[in-house]
């Protein structure tokens, strides 16, 4: 099996909260021995600013710095472990690094906010690699609004400014992802976009009522626009506790099935995203195989686990490349 997770922290992990660390061992949820047992073929890895850390320090100017490091701090560890992982910009570099039997790391960013106004700075960030784009995380920013408890909030779309940046994402091939945004800033995007639009760590809200999760239209929609959601593990966003249950996964996902078809689910964990080990099914990537063999039990075929684990994900990197 070969597995494609749309999602992870571990950048954040390794840089700010744990200081720099080798991605090849470490106590994350996400390295590259636990891949290699996963059989990963590509991993997302997020370049997660929080603009809080910086309120008194640069604000979103210094979290654009910071997103400079971590692409960085990838670089360093593909040349530092060039036998396992290479970073990857097209479907042609995954399939290279594959047939030289390299795990591709493609980077994305969790926090929009980070282009405070400078469209310029999405084409600088597509050079240096930049394959995805989470357009808010948990605070207003200068695209458009995130989602909330809020009522008033959930329904605020997206900003002038956000409208051009989701556009030009889709003339530039950089995916548009709509996790973390509010309801109205996620049906602005599907009018707006002319490129793949993605929920990359998003679970269903009919199971969930959380405002993170996709309603069944929301999916539907998303899944007739060729878009695809990431499973996310975190406890919260699957059954409104701190746990992280197998039963609670296999039913999004056979939900996901269920409303957007067998090509709109796929893997977003949100690993090192979020705490509570204790607790925990699937600790860390090494252990993926535990939600495989629990969906095969539930009756769910071995050419739909593929679409799930890899193949409606290469879709979408497909469509960029």
């Amino acid at each position: 099996m070969n597995l494609v997770d749309m999602h992870c922290d571990t950048l954040w992990q390794l840089l700010d909260l744990k200081g720099e660390g080798s991605l090849y061992e470490n106590d994350c949820a996400v390295n590259i021995q636990g891949m290699r047992e996963a059989g990963t073929l590509i991993q997302f890895f997020a370049c997660f600013t929080d603009v809080r850390e910086y309120k008194e320090n640069g604000g979103y100017e210094k979290c654009y710095l910071h997103v400079q490091e971590m692409i960085a701090y990838i670089e360093k560890q593909c040349l530092l472990f060039p036998e396992d992982i290479a970073c990857a910009y097209s479907c042609d570099d995954v399939a290279k690094n594959q047939a030289e039997g390299r795990i591709s790391a493609v980077l994305t960013v969790e926090e929009g906010g980070i282009l405070n106004h400078k469209p310029e700075r999405l084409e600088e960030l597509y050079r240096k690699g930049i394959r995805l784009m989470t357009l808010m995380w948990n605070h207003e920013n200068c695209l458009g609004y995130p989602n909330s408890q809020d009522r008033s909030v959930m329904r605020k779309g997206l900003k002038p400014f956000g409208i051009e940046i989701v556009k030009r994402m889709g003339e530039m091939g950089m995916i548009v992802d709509v996790s973390h945004a509010s309801d109205g800033v996620f049906w602005d995007i599907l009018q707006y976009a002319k490129g793949p639009v993605v929920a990359s760590h998003s679970n269903c809200r009919a199971l969930c009522a959380h405002p993170r999760n996709l309603t069944d239209e929301m999916i539907r929609m998303l899944a007739e626009r060729g878009g695809i959601a990431g499973l996310n593990f975190y406890g919260m966003f699957l059954e409104n506790e701190k746990g992280s249950r197998l039963e609670s996964m296999t039913a999004h996902l056979l939900h996901m099935i269920d409303v957007g078809g067998g090509g709109f689910p796929a893997i977003g964990t949100d690993f090192d995203g979020f705490d509570s080990k204790e607790s925990l099914d699937i600790r860390d990537v090494s252990q993926m195989e535990k939600l495989w063999d629990a969906l095969k039990k539930k009756g769910v075929p071995e050419s739909q686990l593929d679409k799930i684990w890899s193949q409606n994900a290469l879709r979408i990197i497909r469509e960029i490349s």
